[in-house]
């Protein structure tokens, strides 16, 4: 459904596109033979405004394809409540630092040949309600493949990243009908194991809410279907048409984003065998220009072999990695007095915090005592960075976003603190390289694996994280990072109690008190974690466990 390409095409939201975004950088890389689909989203995700208390607005962030994407000569028709929507699509290239290319194709329904409501349809990420997202499904995964037959591409292997896409399934399986006598009683009248054969799905959150399902009467309507009711809903669940259940029965190869995940998934599906294939970044995106110039000094090769950054410990030196460091860190903070005025100070330690705002992810808990980070601060200074989007219909998100406005408000005469509007990847690559902790605070076991930890790893700046999603095993405390409370634990005072314990006695004593002992630990944490959490060993695994 979304796919971060550059920071300028909002066809993102926020983790899941950069994640696939990521996926398809490593694979143009390692000159595997991939295609990526998604959605042209003229008026992208949304720009977030915010006034000056922090309540959020959002505004339509459009973009026009052609000024980056070439118009291709095919369309192609889904039914959509009982008439042709036609289907263009858009080409962008990704390239690799070999010199070749990798296609993506953005689908569009911005047609003369279209009713003025279905021209719409592939407007807005994320966007209208849910007759309106099931008509994105339907262009997405149906359109999806059909445009793929249409241009010529020939599929070995289908991969659906997220519920969203789930429809490519059902298309498929319409393709291998089998006569009444190849038919047993009580067997669907399909080849399954074709559909399987050819079908990898992707779960990406343990948390209901990311998982779509839609009335079996608004299928019928909109979509209509001449696969039965109740071969539809043998598929797919017999309260509602739940996509992840139509994609996990249609796939040969079920996977979650991180072993923890994988654990968590098979317990919210029982019955289903989800593997785990922990997600990745990809290195080259996301390193910062001093921190990559310092590897390819230091370390030639890691640019198409990441997992050669394991040598960062005893090939990097500490001066190297505090200049590298000290460089991002300056840029970042360029770019914060630029954006809203405020000039945050080199010499103290600033802590990130920048990710979707939702309830999960428990935005606040960092501020649940205000006295107690104000009695830390004022004997170990330091500063915090927020950013984060609510989506539109997150309420709770939004009010989330208007309380940390008030703490870092309450906070100013100890603690310098800002919000920066309208977190995408732009932002997103100053913040994880230029802070000097990653801090995150995710509700156990609701963190299906988390990136912006492993982007922060590869420029060298360690997590204070909560045990859950890729910090699992990711985390050697003290040596990679710290772990925020014991990761089984879902008592959010008993966390912030650990956060504030962790800040006081050995996080902030370390960095004011041992500068080489501090680059040592930058050092561990890119040998350590960005050797390992990077897209390429992901998507190798992916070649080799699923797709073949």
């Amino acid at each position: 459904m979304e796919i971060a390409i550059e920071a300028d095409i909002p066809t993102y939201s926020g983790g899941l596109g950069m994640l696939a975004g990521d996926m398809l950088r490593s694979a143009v890389d390692l000159a595997i033979p991939m295609v990526g689909v998604t959605l042209v989203s003229r008026s992208g995700y949304f720009h977030q405004c915010l006034s000056p208390e922090g309540r959020q607005t959002e505004a339509p962030e459009t973009w026009n394809p052609a000024t980056k994407a070439r118009r291709l000569n095919a369309k192609v028709a889904v039914t959509i409540e009982q008439r042709e929507v036609w289907i263009a699509a858009w080409l962008l290239t990704v390239a690799g630092h070999l010199g070749n290319e990798l296609p993506i194709l953005l689908l569009d329904t911005d047609l003369d040949e279209n009713s003025s409501d279905d021209r719409h349809i592939t407007d807005t990420l994320y966007g209208g309600d849910v007759t309106y997202r099931l008509k994105q499904e339907i262009i997405l995964g149906i359109g999806g493949v059909r445009m793929l037959g249409a241009l010529g591409f020939q599929i070995q292997k289908y991969h659906m990243n997220e519920g969203h896409a789930a429809f490519l399934g059902l298309e498929l399986l319409r393709r291998t009908a089998l006569a009444e006598n190849y038919v047993r009683i009580g067997e669907l009248p399909y080849d399954l194991h074709e559909v399987r054969t050819r079908c990898t799905f992707t779960t990406h959150t343990p948390v209901g809410a990311g998982h779509d399902s839609f009335d079996y009467a608004l299928v019928s309507r909109i979509l209509g279907t001449d696969i039965a009711l109740d071969h539809l809903q043998s598929l797919a669940g017999g309260e509602a048409l739940d996509m992840s259940k139509l994609a996990m029965n249609l796939s040969g190869v079920v996977n979650g984003v991180a072993k923890r995940h994988a654990e968590t998934s098979r317990r919210m599906f029982p019955g289903y065998v989800v593997r785990a294939i922990t997600n990745g970044v990809h290195a080259p995106t996301w390193a910062c220009p001093s921190v990559a110039a310092l590897f390819d000094e230091h370390i030639p090769g890691w640019r198409h072999e990441p997992e050669i950054l394991v040598r960062a410990d005893c090939c990097l030196s500490n001066e190297g990695i505090w200049r590298a460091h000290s460089a991002a860190k300056q840029q970042l903070l360029e770019h914060v007095e630029t954006l809203t005025g405020v000039r945050l100070d080199a010499d103290r330690p600033i802590l990130g915090f920048a990710r979707r705002m939702t309830a999960y992810k428990r935005p606040q808990l960092l501020f649940s005592d205000v006295e107690r980070l104000r009695s830390i601060s004022r004997k170990l200074p330091f500063q915090i960075l927020l950013a984060g989007k609510a989506h539109p219909h997150d309420y709770s998100g939004k009010d989330s976003i208007t309380w940390l406005h008030d703490a870092l408000r309450m906070l100013t005469s100890d603690i310098s603190g800002v919000f920066l509007p309208n977190y995408d990847i732009a932002l997103a690559q100053r913040l994880v390289a230029g802070v000097d902790v990653w801090v995150n605070t995710p509700q156990p076991p609701l963190e299906a694996s988390g990136t912006s930890g492993m982007k922060a790893a590869i420029n060298g700046v360690p997590s204070l994280s909560v045990l859950d999603g890729w910090w699992v095993e990711g985390c050697i405390d003290g040596v990679t990072g710290w772990a925020i409370g014991d990761g089984r634990t879902e008592s959010a005072a008993t966390d912030a109690e650990s956060v504030y314990n962790k800040l006081e006695q050995e996080v902030l004593p370390l960095y004011y008190n041992d500068h080489e002992t501090w680059a040592t630990l930058m050092r561990a944490v890119i040998s350590r974690n960005g050797s390992m959490f990077n897209s390429h060993r992901m998507v190798r695994r992916y070649a080799a466990e699923t797709y073949l």
